[in-house]
C-alpha cells in the first residue's frame, strides 16, 4: 500500500511556533520545502522560533551534520504569519502543534477545513487525543490525519501516522511518502487508540519503572541506569518483536507465564506518583521529582540528551 517515490517539494504550514512546531518546520525547511509558521496565542513573544531554529541548526553544524553556510538558507525558507487565511492559501500540508485540548483543536481544524483547498492535508501532532474525535466537527474528515512527531522533532526519526475511521488511504500514502522523503521513519498506526503505538509501550515501561521504585526494589537512579546500560542500548538495534523471534517464542512464553503475575498491572497512576504530585514535586519544573535536580543538573541532562541522540543517530546512520 505504501510506496517510495521522489517527492515534489511541498508548501508546508505549521500551526503553532512552540518547540514542536519549530522543530517540524526546521525538519522540512532543511529538506528544501517552503515552510510557513503560524503564530497562535503568545508564540511570537514567548517561543522565539527563529532563535530556537538557529540554535538547533548550529548544534548540527558543531556535530558535523550540517555546513555553516546552509543555516541562513534553511532559515530563509521559513516565513511567519498570524493569519489562518494566508496559511490556507499557501499550504499543501498543514501540521497542527497547539495546546492538547480537544475543543481547541476541533475549532482550529473546522476553520482550516473551511478555508483550505480540499486537496490540502490537515495533520495533527497530538500525542494523546483521539484523531478521529479531532476530525469529528469538520466536513472533509477524509483529509485529516494524525502525525505524531517525537521531541526533538528535528533529531528523532519516528513519526506515527495515525489513521482515523474517516481518513482516505490516499491521504495516508501521501503523508507517509512526504515524511519519508523528509528523512523521517514513519510507522502506520492502523487503529486510533489511546496512546497510539509508541506511547503505549513507553508508558507501560514507565508504569513498571515507578512500581519498582514504589516497592523498594531499586532506586530511581538505578532504574534509569539499568535501562541506559542494559536493554536500552540494545533496543535501538534489536527491538522487542525481533528479540522474541531471536530467542524463541517458547522461551518468551515460559518467561511470561512465570513473570506476568508479579509485574505491575494497575489501571490507575501509582500512589507514589500521586503523592509526589500533591507535594509539588514535579521534576525539572520544581527541582525535585523522583530525584533532586539542580539547575546545573537540568542543563547537563538537556545537553546530554541532544548530544546523545546525535551520537546514536550518527552511529546507527539514522540522522
Amino acid at each position: 500500500m505504501i510506496r517510495t517515490m521522489l517527492m515534489q517539494k511541498k508548501k508546508i504550514a505549521v500551526l503553532g511556533a512552540g518547540v514542536m512546531g519549530t522543530g517540524i518546520a526546521q525538519t522540512f525547511a532543511a529538506k528544501g520545502h517552503e515552510v510557513m509558521l503560524i503564530y497562535v496565542y503568545d508564540d511570537k513573544q514567548r517561543a522565539k522560533p527563529v532563535e530556537t531554529m538557529a540554535n538547533n541548526l548550529n548544534i548540527l553544524c558543531q556535530n558535523g551534520l550540517l555546513a555553516e553556510e546552509e543555516v541562513p538558507e534553511i532559515i530563509s525558507r521559513v516565513s511567519f504569519t498570524e493569519s489562518l487565511e494566508e496559511a490556507a492559501q499557501f499550504a499543501d500540508v498543514i501540521f497542527e502543534c497547539i495546546v492538547e485540548k480537544l475543543e481547541v483543536k476541533q475549532e482550529y481544524f473546522k476553520k482550516l477545513d473551511r478555508l483550505c483547498s480540499p486537496s490540502t492535508i490537515l495533520a495533527t501532532n497530538t500525542s494523546a487525543i483521539s484523531v478521529t474525535e479531532i476530525a469529528e466537527t469538520s466536513i472533509h474528515k477524509e483529509r485529516i490525519i494524525g502525525t505524531h512527531f517525537w521531541n526533538p522533532a528535528y533529531l528523532v526519526p519516528l513519526v506515527e501516522v495515525i489513521k482515523t475511521k474517516y481518513v482516505s488511504e490516499d491521504i495516508v500514502g501521501q503523508t507517509y511518502d512526504l515524511l519519508e522523503s523528509a528523512g523521517k521513519a514513519p510507522v502506520i498506526v492502523q487503529k486510533d487508540v489511546p496512546g497510539f503505538l509508541a506511547n503505549r509501550m513507553q508508558h507501560a515501561l514507565f508504569r513498571e519503572a515507578i512500581s519498582i521504585v514504589e516497592n523498594g526494589i531499586a532506586s530511581a537512579a538505578d532504574v534509569d541506569k539499568a535501562i541506559k546500560y542494559g536493554f536500552g542500548m540494545r533496543l535501538g538495534v534489536r527491538a522487542p518483536m525481533e528479540v522474541i523471534d531471536a530467542g524463541g517464542l517458547d522461551l518468551t512464553y515460559n518467561i511470561h507465564s512465570y513473570l506476568f503475575p508479579h509485574i505491575e498491572n494497575s489501571t490507575e497512576p501509582s500512589a507514589l506518583l500521586t503523592n509526589l504530585l500533591e507535594e509539588g514535586k514535579l521534576g525539572f519544573k520544581s527541582g525535585e521529582g523522583f530525584q533532586k535536580w539542580s539547575e546545573e543538573d537540568i542543563e547537563t541532562s538537556q545537553r546530554e540528551l541532544i548530544e546523545g541522540l546525535i551520537k546514536v543517530g550518527k552511529a546507527l546512520d539514522r540522522i
